[in-house]
């Protein structure tokens, strides 16, 4: 996720770190790069220039104290601009405090509202939420029977009208539907169009004036860059929407449709859409997000990510086991299908500080780990539990069964014998260590 503007972030602040202080020179020349950098990942020119301008004044102004470097005090500055452009401080979603809460989707065709409400369905469900989806796209085939299928998998029911054409109708009366059905949350998937025209627009307002929701989310596709930024315009002079969704962000490397938006309609971004999986949703964190573009990672949402699966009976016997050196098989593959719960191995790995320039060249495929869970798979309950007797024979049996070389498996239990060899080390005062990293929450 925004890969290419991390690793020119990095190399543009480059030119000031490791200088004695902070000049308007240097200064200078690293802004140069970075208005460079912001102007290739396709950001709004008037956000661009304005960026450029706060961060020089600020720069300008500070005194490097001795405990920090001129390249840390430019990137704290940077940091900030950054996390203040994208909207400072994360605004939640608008919920009614008595009365249902209609949440209202538009956004052009292809920018994956239909997926995404069915994502907010789940997400509000898991807090708590009694939640219906409202089939009112009647034009692009399929919509209705898609959103029926999103809401199957997540056990919500879906409102629609048979053979209606009447969007209006279809939003009104689901709104209806829901007060007698003592559900407290609507989301209205409402039809797109490939561009913006007075035909959308003139539906998408009389929607919103019949139903008044509590919140209007404009929904678009993060990779389409200043088109985005325009059609946002466009929806936000005619609708007011209340809130930014932006999708396929984990297939967007520039960056410039994230940095560009919240400056040009001064509405904020409220949730982030990653992948096609049903819980590829995030709340959107203005100064996560700086931090990510920056090389320094987001340990919070990684934390946050493995709470999320985190089972405290399951925990507590893993670090039994890692006191007394007993990890086994068994136990690993616990850990790999929690690790595939949480999402793909790249966006775990761009979570941790300082990884993007050292994954800038690697294959980091989620394929490897469905390889050693099928060598696992494929070993008996006792070779699971005792590696030691996986002799020649079991292992050409292994391999056999999972589909793989007889050298997958042996690099695969030389890994495991490496990573025990790591586990002794670790027991005793690392166990303890660890039991203080599992009881630790972020305020």
């Amino acid at each position: 996720m925004l890969e290419d503007l991390t690793l020119k972030f990095e190399k543009a602040l480059k030119k000031v770190t490791g200088q004695g202080r902070l000049t308007e020179s240097n200064i200078s020349d690293t802004l140069r790069e970075i208005r460079r950098v912001l102007l290739d990942a396709d950001v709004n020119y008037k956000v661009a220039k304005q960026f450029i301008d706060d961060v020089k004044q600020k720069a300008l102004g500070k005194e490097v104290l001795a405990s920090v470097t001129p390249g840390q005090l430019i990137t704290k500055i940077i940091f900030d601009e950054l996390t203040e452009l994208m909207g400072g401080a994360n605004k939640e979603l608008n919920l009614n405090p008595s009365g249902p809460t209609i949440i209202l989707m538009v956004g052009l065709q292809g920018s994956g509202k239909t997926t995404f409400s069915g994502k907010l369905a789940k997400y509000l469900k898991n807090n708590g939420r009694k939640v219906l989806l409202t089939a009112a796209d009647v034009y692009r085939p399929a919509a209705i029977d898609q959103l029926k299928t999103l809401g199957g998998q997540i056990d919500v029911p879906v409102f629609t009208i048979d053979g209606s054409k009447e969007p209006i109708k279809i939003a009104d009366d689901s709104v209806k539907y829901a007060k007698e059905n003592s559900l407290d949350t609507i989301i209205i998937d409402t039809a797109g169009r490939l561009h913006v025209d007075e035909d959308l627009m003139r539906e998408v307002e009389a929607i919103k004036e019949k139903i008044e929701p509590t919140e209007t989310l404009f929904v678009v596709d993060s990779m389409t860059g200043q088109d985005a930024v325009n059609s946002a315009k466009a929806f936000h002079d005619r609708v007011d929407f209340d809130g930014i969704v932006l999708t396929k962000l984990d297939g967007d490397s520039r960056g410039g449709c994230a940095l560009s938006i919240k400056s040009v309609v001064n509405k904020p971004i409220k949730f982030a859409s990653l992948g096609e999986k049903l819980d590829s949703i995030e709340v959107f964190f203005p100064d996560r997000l700086a931090s990510r573009i920056l090389g320094k990672g987001d340990v919070i949402s990684l934390v946050e990510k493995a709470q999320e699966q985190f089972d405290e009976r399951e925990a507590e016997d893993l670090e039994k086991k890692l006191m007394s050196n007993k990890f086994d098989f068994e136990d690993f593959l616990k850990q790999i299908k929690m690790i595939k719960k949480m999402g793909s191995l790249k966006s775990l790995l761009g979570m941790v500080p300082g990884i993007s320039s050292a994954m800038k060249n690697a294959d980091v495929d989620d394929k490897q780990l469905v390889k050693v869970e099928s060598i696992i798979q494929s070993m008996t309950k006792g070779e699971r539990s005792n590696p030691k007797i996986l002799n020649g024979s079991r292992r050409k049996r292994i391999a056999r069964g999972s589909g793989n070389s007889i050298q997958d498996v042996n690099r695969l239990l030389k890994q495991f014998k490496d990573m025990q060899k790591m586990m002794k080390m670790f027991s005793g005062k690392g166990a303890k260590q660890l039991k203080a990293m599992k009881n630790f929450r972020f305020n």
